[in-house]
C-alpha cells in the first residue's frame, strides 16, 4: 500500500498541532483528516474510514479516551490503528489510553521527524491487502466470495468474475465513495491495463443484471464514485 492510499484522521483541538502534524504527515503523501474534538472523530471517521486515527486526550466535546471507545465499536474500524498523541504522560493516563483500545500511546512535545516515523512503524501493521470474508452478508443479500455466488432472498445472481469482485467490493462497504484508482487496483490489478470507462460499463451491466433496487440496497442510495 502506497503512502497516498493511506488515510490518517487527526484530532485536536489545538489548531497549530492539526497544522504542524499535519503538514507533516501530508509532506509524506499521506491523505490527512481533521476533527477538533472526540464528538466529531466519531462521525469523520465513520465517513471517512481512515488507517490510522491520532487522538489527542484532552478535548471538549468528548474527550479522546471516550472518543476511542466509540470507535473502537465500530465495526468498519476494527482494523484501523489508534495512538494518542498528547502532553498527559502520567502513566495512568496512558493506561486508560490502553485500555480504551489504543495501539500506541505518544507524549508531547515530540519533534516532528521523530512522529513521522513513528507514524511509519504504525502503519507497517496495515497489510498490502485488507483479507477479505469469504461470505459477506448485506441485508438479505448473501455473496460467498469462494464459490462466486450471490443470494437474494433465496434467489441466485450469477455474474461473470469481474462483474462479481467488483459487487463483492461495493458491498463490502455500502454508502463508501471508491476512487477509480481503488476499484481498478483491487478489482483489475496487474492483470491488464484499462481506463476509468470500463468500470462505468460494468456498473452499467451490475445495474442490468440485479436491478437499481438491489444496487441502492448495497450502496445506502445509490453508486458513488470520486471522479
Amino acid at each position: 500500500m502506497k503512502n497516498k492510499d493511506i488515510k490518517i484522521l487527526l484530532v485536536d483541538d489545538d489548531i497549530d498541532i492539526l497544522e504542524i502534524v499535519g503538514f507533516n504527515l501530508e509532506a509524506e503523501g499521506y491523505e490527512i483528516v481533521k476533527a477538533h474534538n472526540g464528538k466529531e472523530a466519531v462521525q469523520v471517521a465513520k465517513k471517512e474510514i481512515p488507517n490510522l486515527i491520532i487522538l489527542d486526550v484532552m478535548m471538549p466535546e468528548m474527550d479522546g479516551i471516550e472518543a476511542c471507545e466509540q470507535l473502537r465499536k465500530i465495526p468498519e474500524l476494527k482494523s484501523t490503528i489508534i495512538t494518542f498523541l498528547t502532553a498527559r504522560g502520567e502513566d495512568y493516563s496512558q493506561v486508560a489510553g490502553f485500555d480504551s483500545g489504543a495501539d500506541d500511546y505518544i507524549t508531547k512535545p515530540i519533534k516532528p521527524k521523530l512522529l513521522v516515523s513513528k507514524v511509519k512503524a504504525l502503519l507497517r501493521r496495515v497489510k498490502e491487502e485488507q483479507p477479505l470474508n469469504d461470505v459477506l452478508k448485506v441485508g438479505d443479500i448473501e455473496i460467498n466470495r469462494e464459490e462466486y455466488k450471490i443470494v437474494n432472498n433465496g434467489t441466485e445472481i450469477i455474474l461473470p468474475r469481474k462483474e462479481f469482485e467488483l459487487f463483492y467490493l461495493l458491498a463490502s462497504k455500502p454508502g463508501k465513495v471508491f476512487k477509480r484508482e481503488e476499484i481498478l487496483d483491487k478489482v483489475w490489478g496487474n492483470e491488464v491495463i484499462v481506463g476509468g470507462r470500463t468500470i462505468d460499463v460494468h456498473i452499467r451491466k451490475l445495474r442490468e443484471k440485479i436491478g437499481d433496487d438491489l444496487f441502492k440496497t448495497i450502496k445506502g442510495v445509490g453508486y458513488k464514485l470520486e471522479i
